[in-house]
């Protein structure tokens, strides 16, 4: 059963995930890759529908929507909302698409979950592997341990730019740490974006990245 504290009802979801959703709307906007209907876009670890969600509220259609996930359960709950998507139940360790396949690729809270290094660097190499020359990574993930949860070890910015060594773009610090947004957000929403605007009260990193190499789209 999924933590009743991550419902999207809740107010402390509704900051975080309003926030995110601006900031990579904005950073994608800044690098001209914004996808677009008819653009292929992946993520990775939809869990119960991520990222994918957003790409339709942004004019995306279902069937430019793919993704993969190792959790059966939460890809049936995905499946049954997204019918029409791309999804599949595997391991990123080796993505089932050809090379340059997609112009979009969303990671989201994944990587902090793999503590192995070299299981790091494989889905790393992969998501490189099929994301196309003028396509974009959107990365959201945490940047500090939580004390709590040994099961999770934070990818800091200099960790991410070794992981995606072709890649280049903003990096920005976004997120107010989770136990003061849900002491927060439920009384004022406002207050909580004034504490999430100092920097040392972010938990989360969100990046858009793109090819080094890659010349501007002819779309």
């Amino acid at each position: 059963m999924s933590d009743p504290r991550h419902a999207p009802w809740q107010p402390t979801e509704i900051l975080l995930r309003e926030e995110r959703r601006r900031v990579a709307a904005r950073l994608l906007r800044r690098v001209d890759r914004f996808p677009r209907p008819g653009d292929a876009c992946l993520e990775i670890g939809y869990g119960r529908i991520g990222w994918l969600g957003d790409l339709l509220s942004w004019g995306l259609r279902s069937a430019d929507l793919h993704g993969i996930e190792i959790d059966p359960d939460r890809a049936a709950v995905a499946h049954e909302a997204l019918p029409g998507a791309d999804l599949r139940v595997g391991d990123a360790r080796a993505l089932p698409w050809p090379n340059a396949t997609f112009r979009l690729v969303v990671v989201s809270t994944v990587f902090t979950s793999i503590l192995d290094d070299d299981t790091r660097r494989a889905i790393a190499a992969e998501i490189e592997r099929v994301l196309a020359p003028a396509g974009a990574l959107l990365w959201y993930d945490f940047r500090v341990d939580n004390p709590r949860n040994p099961r999770v070890r934070r990818v800091g910015r200099r960790t991410l730019r070794h992981l995606f060594p072709r890649l280049v773009g903003p990096i920005q610090s976004v997120s107010l740490a989770p136990p003061i947004a849900r002491l927060v957000a439920p009384l004022s929403h406002r207050f909580a974006d004034v504490l999430a605007a100092v920097p040392f009260l972010r938990t989360h990193l969100l990046a858009v990245l793109t090819p080094r190499d890659a010349r501007a789209s002819n779309r």
